[in-house]
């Protein structure tokens, strides 16, 4: 072992002691049983942390390491300065009440939904950490409304008193584990215990929901946006470059524009298919060319958005479609599928606010553990027409690129991969902006090489999908960044990305209770496009193509680049994805040299 290895041991194994939760996440176990200390003497101590191994890793000299070392330690100290900026600037948690809810369920959930260790083994883990929940909640209530000029908002108040109650159900999901399994001695001697912890853990969860519901929401005045200032701070961190809002805006503005017109193309072309008998609109029936090529996309796929399963049905049909699209990547040699198994279900009731799908990933030290796909219900309480305006948005069509995404060659391979990286900086410390990147790019990846090729629906619906990630990033800067309104953020989704009112009812929401978060899919896709279009080049000028880089052409669309001399798209996306996750400059070092 290197001096620098025994020393990222250290780091680690005092980072995990520090934040259990993530140590669970990543799959070391010593620690399930704990939460981090949220007091003013843990934050002070997070605080140190960072600055002590700051201090270390600068002093590193680059001689003194491997070029892999080199960017491990350059990925430790861009993750100490996000763990500075989180304590010292962001203070989310005086703020987010949600974030609490957050925190609750992903220390609980993975020890009752991964068999990593016996069953008692891991509801003792549950048992201790439901003892430690009034701690924790005793905690979120001194926090939560305590950061002078920032008051609690209003929206992550509300929706974590409406989340709470999930974490309540852990509990007694727990419980209910313990005894289906009562027969074996050693649950049988932890049920007692895992007993008194739930009614322990529900009796404190009762009580922070009166105080958020009686205290801190009557003061909730704020409303989750960071502004101009703090979010081009958290960018920095976020995407690890110096890329700025107004930078991201004017690309998203340019791909808005572009796709727009590639599926007003498409529309038109098979309008006769999916809207028989009526004309196709004109620039002289409806006005101006605008509003014809509005109703044009907007017909066409409101029909194709009729093309879907019912509500209870989501979950089957995704397995369905999923193991369609193995199929077809086995079948092109497209990229190797891994073993590991992905288990597709519904969402648990704690995270259903944050997104309709979701990949819930092994972390790198847990083999051969299951990797869940989460499918979203519509909510109980919605309308019979919200129901049907959610599953015309998650139309059959939809399923299969959101289970691309979600699935294969998107999140769950990738993340197969990144575990299997030697670099455990690169596997435990990931890049949202990689992540989320490779997804987007990938399912264009898909399209490109001809999954169902003959299906031009199909490529309506992606293109609307891939216009949602470009509004996503133009609503996330206009709200943090700016002052845009529900109504100018509801017509951008609504009228200019063609989504159904309640999904984008839902993003306005998301896009309030998250930043930066939703700008990844858009700037981490066009990453992954530069680097694809700079190893296109390159592969074409060692062909010795007479063109050289001149044979990979600029497209009119995102992707599309056809054949280039040399490129061999298995060689150059298990390349992408054999490094871990690292944010996309530092794969940039790694592949090109840069």
């Amino acid at each position: 072992m290197s001096q620098f290895a025994g020393r990222v041991d250290a780091f680690l194994d005092e980072f995990f002691r520090m934040y259990p939760v993530s140590a669970t996440a990543t799959g070391m176990h010593e620690v399930d049983g704990e939460w981090p200390d949220l007091s003013e003497a843990g934050r002070a101590a997070r605080l140190a942390f960072a600055g002590r191994w700051e201090a270390e890793l600068r002093a590193m000299p680059d001689g003194a390491l491997s070029a892999d070392e080199r960017i491990d330690r350059d990925l430790l100290l861009s993750e100490l300065a996000e763990l500075l900026f989180d304590e010292t600037d962001l203070r989310e948690g005086a703020w987010d009440a949600l974030g609490y809810v957050y925190l609750l369920g992903s220390g609980i959930f993975p020890l009752l939904a991964r068999d990593f260790a016996p069953l008692e083994t891991r509801l003792a883990s549950v048992a201790a950490r439901l003892e430690g929940v009034p701690a924790v909640l005793a905690a979120a209530r001194a926090e939560l409304g305590s950061l002078p000029g920032r008051p609690a908002s209003r929206l992550h108040t509300e929706i974590a008193i409406k989340q709470l109650s999930g974490i309540a159900a852990l509990a007694g999901d727990a419980v209910a584990q313990a005894e289906a399994a009562a027969d074996r001695p050693g649950v049988a001697s932890v049920t007692p215990r895992l007993g008194a912890a739930a009614g322990v853990a529900r009796g404190a969860i009762g009580e922070f929901e009166a105080f958020l519901r009686d205290d801190l929401l009557p003061r909730s005045s704020g409303d989750g946006r960071l502004g101009a200032d703090l979010f081009a701070r958290k960018l920095r961190h976020t995407f690890r470059s110096g890329l700025t809002a107004d930078e991201i805006l004017a690309q998203a503005r340019v791909e808005y524009e572009a796709v727009r017109g590639e599926m007003v193309r498409i529309a038109r072309g098979i309008w006769s298919e999916w809207v028989p008998g009526e004309p196709l609109p004109t620039a002289a029936g409806d006005g101006s060319q605008e509003a014809a090529d509005q109703r044009t996309v907007s017909a066409v796929t409101a029909a194709i958005g009729r093309a879907h399963h019912a509500a209870d049905d989501l979950v089957e049909y995704c397995r369905e479609s999923y193991r369609g699209i193995v199929d077809f990547c086995r079948a092109n040699d497209l990229i190797t599928v891994p073993d590991e198994p992905l288990e597709v279900d519904w969402t648990p009731p704690f995270l259903r606010e944050f997104a309709g799908a979701m990949l819930d990933a092994p972390g790198p030290l847990d083999r051969g553990q299951k990797t869940f796909y989460f499918v979203t219900p519509p909510p109980d309480d919605w309308t019979a027409a919200q129901v049907e305006s959610y599953l015309a948005e998650e139309n059959d069509r939809q399923i299969d690129l959101t289970t691309i995404h979600e699935g294969t060659p998107g999140h769950y391979l990738q993340l197969v991969y990144s575990n299997r990286c030697p670099s455990i900086v690169r596997a435990v410390f990931s890049s949202g902006v990689f992540v989320e990147g490779w997804a987007v790019y990938v399912t264009q990846v898909m399209m490109d090489v001809g999954f169902h090729a003959g299906d031009a629906a199909l490529r309506l619906i992606h293109w609307k999908f891939y216009l949602r990630a470009i509004t996503n990033a133009m609503i996330d800067v206009g709200i943090h960044a700016g002052s845009m309104t529900e109504a100018e953020a509801m017509d951008l989704m609504v009228r200019g990305g063609f989504q159904e009112e309640s999904e984008a009812s839902k993003k306005w929401d998301r896009a309030r209770l998250t930043s930066t978060q939703l700008s990844t899919y858009f700037v981490g896709s066009m990453e992954m496009w530069s680097l694809e279009r700079e190893q296109r080049r390159r592969a074409a000028v060692a062909s010795g193509d007479p063109r050289a880089a001149a044979a990979v052409p600029e497209p009119r669309v995102v992707g599309g680049f056809g054949e280039t001399p040399g490129f061999v798209y298995q060689e150059h996306l298990e390349s992408v994805i054999a490094h871990g996750s690292p944010p996309i400059p530092l794969l940039r070092r790694i592949l090109l040299g840069e």
